[in-house]
């Protein structure tokens, strides 16, 4: 029994021991770091939720699509009727509408954005000039349609604009030399978003085939702007004052990105997307309305602060077991014991770093709340390392370790294609370091 308890007493006393129970006390500080973790999503989607309301208010990401021709018609519909047992052809007509796309579209877009800030939030928001050419092949309908009873008199022009609370003037459009002005179509029957609605009053064809057009909008928007491509051939031409903007949908740009701006070009052809030419009221309308489509420029930070705090928090084990490494080692060297909560102390101060970096990042912006939090972090673990010590050279290579520690971190931060090979590099080298240095002790 005494054999026992001295082994018991003498395994407690070991190294191995001391080594486990610094191992189940790293493990145990993940929970406080998952607790950080989750509050970074939450502020993030705090956040978001926010700039979502500001954005409303100024106005929403934008979506143009049109112009579009639209004429109404009738259409004769033949139906069997039996009366007497005999079939009887019973003949009427619907109102419905045709949409003629343009045959060529041309929109030249200016970008003039800036950053908004709401108390600690920061939203983009942009003013934009929207020039629209282009023209319509209007005999195209009678060819193959063979529509004879057309109003010509009800012709109208509709745009579709996604939210219209982002016009900043009237809007009016020339046609074939007329000028028209614009009023909102409430029916937005083949656009999600809403519409705007040009009536041609007095519409006469143009005698050469081609029926121009034109029109200019003054346009609020925030963080995007999207466009449809329903000409036979569509050119788009963005440009505007920013120096990372990302081209979304599905179509890719000629692009130039500069210092402080950009231009980015698309030339889309109408077999390049799934939109026909002419479109029935009575059963086409949900081509219009496919996103699938859409493209355009997003502004956007290159990485938002919230997304760095949490790429940083995934290191926190990492950190942990370091710093904790160093402590175990200079205990082993030294010879001079320190108590397991010394070891908790160092670890909570390692995870409060995470929560210090996100709460100043949200005033001040990433890159100096990072210095202020590592630099907080790395004296208060170094003042507290030197009272355990009293060794100036023992702290000062602990001070040193962190130091590494927190650059490398904001290294590996900052290259997001190389992230992970720099990682994977760093971290097989430290596990080198340490395996040389632990191959003589006495577990």
């Amino acid at each position: 029994m005494e054999t026992q308890e001295k082994n018991e007493k003498k395994f407690t006393q070991s190294l191995t021991f001391k080594a486990l129970i610094v191992f189940a006390l790293t493990i145990t500080l993940l929970i406080p770091k998952a607790m950080i973790t989750g509050l970074i999503k939450e502020r993030q989607e705090r956040s978001e939720e926010t700039i979502r309301r500001i954005n409303a208010k100024w106005s929403n990401p934008q979506t143009i699509c049109g112009p579009v021709f639209i004429m109404p018609y009738l259409s004769k519909i033949t139906r069997d009727e039996i009366v007497d047992n005999k079939v009887h052809k019973k003949i009427s007509y619907e109102r419905r509408e045709l949409c003629l796309m343009p045959s060529e579209l041309n929109i030249d877009v200016k970008l003039f954005p800036e950053e908004k800030y709401y108390g600690i939030y920061k939203t983009t928001l942009y003013q934009g000039e929207v020039q629209i050419l282009g023209n319509f092949d209007i005999n195209k309908p009678e060819e193959n349609y063979h529509i004879n009873d057309a109003d010509w008199n009800d012709v109208y022009i509709a745009i579709g604009i996604s939210d219209l609370k982002g016009l900043v003037s009237n809007v009016e459009l020339t046609f074939n030399g007329k000028l028209y002005s614009a009023e909102t179509d409430g029916s937005n029957a083949w656009f999600s978003g809403n519409v705007l609605k040009i009536p041609l009053k007095k519409f006469e064809k143009s005698p050469n085939g081609k029926n121009e057009f034109s029109c200019k909008l003054m346009l609020n928007g925030s963080e995007a702007v999207q466009f449809i491509p329903i000409g036979r051939t569509t050119d788009v031409t963005v440009s505007g004052k920013w120096s990372s903007p990302s081209f979304i949908g599905n179509f890719s740009p000629q692009s130039t990105i500069e210092k402080d701006s950009f231009s980015a070009k698309w030339h889309i052809l109408h077999f390049n997307r799934d939109i026909p030419e002419m479109l029935n009221s009575y059963n086409g309308y949900k081509y219009l309305d496919n996103t699938n489509f859409a493209f355009g420029v997003q502004l956007i930070e290159t990485v938002g602060h919230y997304q760095q705090n949490e790429r940083s928090a995934k290191y926190a084990l990492m950190f942990i077991a370091l710093t904790f490494v160093v402590f175990f080692f200079v205990e082993v060297l030294t010879k001079k014991k320190i108590h397991i909560i010394q070891y908790l102390l160092v670890g909570i101060a390692l995870i409060l770093f995470y929560s210090l970096l996100l709460s100043i990042s949200e005033q001040i912006g990433f890159v100096l709340a990072y210095l202020i939090a590592s630099l907080a972090t790395i004296g208060l673990i170094s003042a507290y390392t030197y009272g355990i010590f009293k060794n100036i050279m023992q702290t000062g290579i602990l001070t040193l370790i962190l130091s590494i520690l927190y650059v490398f971190l904001y290294v590996i931060l900052q290259l997001e294609d190389l992230a992970l090979l720099i990682g994977s590099v760093g971290l097989f080298m430290i596990l080198g370091i340490i395996m040389y240095l632990s191959r003589k002790i006495n577990w």
